[in-house]
């Protein structure tokens, strides 16, 4: 079957309060089946989360629904969403505050989604640490996410989406797509920019002008632009029995609408087929 993946950085509620709108038309214009939320402030009436996707027809979660506690900053950085085009289970929440990330609100949300005639997959919404001295942080962040995955993990490839905060040549990165070894243990996914994405496909550059703030307080370096948003695809190795292929990965909401630009970052947008393998599952274990 055809699913379409989003993921998307929604900036808190900084800046424009015009944001929330484009973000929303962008959403239903999309129709995605998946979208990984980061960044998305809970609290108040009505919820930033249930505005962001109003009229999509989604199920969402967010951290806060199934946290018995709020990390620090949660109320002004907000914290990671989901939501799915069928019913979810969340299997598991992942606070990544490590050594050296204490200021890391944003917990990894994984769940469960029912997909018609094909069975459970897990889908995972994730940040990573933003320092951009925390690389040594995003390392243990990435093999803790790689072990969450195998604890829930189906027979359909697992989907990860969200923003990690470190470019493709990042350790962190190389980890996840099988280019390099972190203690002693290595993965591996497909980075689906890498596969059918067109481009350097920065989602992080100083041409937003919601971004160009930020970027002068803590890069200080004109021109700044970086890929840190991503969707990663299980392979073969962990799901010997189902594919999925990546068909086509573009940016989204990386464009001023009436001078509003929709967030700080921009979104990833990824269309792939997912099903499981017949002839592969009577002969693989």
């Amino acid at each position: 079957m055809r699913l379409r993946i989003v993921t998307i950085n929604v900036q808190n509620n900084e800046g424009d309060p015009r944001r929330l709108r484009l973000l929303n038309q962008e959403l239903r214009r999309l129709a995605p089946d998946l979208v990984a939320l980061q960044e998305v402030v809970d609290g108040g009436s009505p919820r930033q989360l249930d505005e962001l996707v109003a009229g999509t027809g989604l199920h969402c979660t967010h951290q806060s629904e199934v946290m018995s506690y709020a990390p620090p900053f949660v109320d002004r950085y907000g914290g990671n969403a989901v939501a799915t085009r069928w019913g979810h289970q969340v299997v598991e929440v992942l606070d990544l505050r490590l050594a050296g990330a204490g200021d890391v609100p944003w917990c990894t949300l994984a769940v469960k989604v029912p997909l018609p005639g094909e069975g459970d997959l897990l889908f995972i919404s994730a940040t990573a640490s933003w320092r951009l001295d925390a690389e040594a942080v995003r390392e243990q962040q990435a093999v803790a996410l790689s072990d969450l995955d195998a604890r829930h993990r189906t027979d359909l490839p697992t989907i990860i989406a969200g923003d990690f905060n470190a470019s493709p040549d990042a350790a962190s990165i190389r980890y996840l797509t099988g280019r390099q070894s972190l203690a002693g243990r290595s993965v591996h996914y497909h980075d689906a920019w890498e596969v059918a994405g067109e481009g350097p496909g920065y989602t992080w550059s100083a041409e937003n002008e919601n971004a160009a703030a930020l970027l002068d307080q803590i890069v200080r370096q004109p021109g700044h632009r970086r890929r840190l948003d991503y969707v990663f695809t299980g392979s073969w190795h962990a799901h010997p029995k189902a594919r999925c292929q990546i068909r086509a990965t573009n940016l989204a909401f990386d464009r001023p609408v009436d001078g509003v630009w929709p967030s700080d970052h921009y979104g990833v947008v990824v269309d792939v087929d997912i099903r499981r393998d017949v002839a592969a599952a009577g002969t693989q274990p």
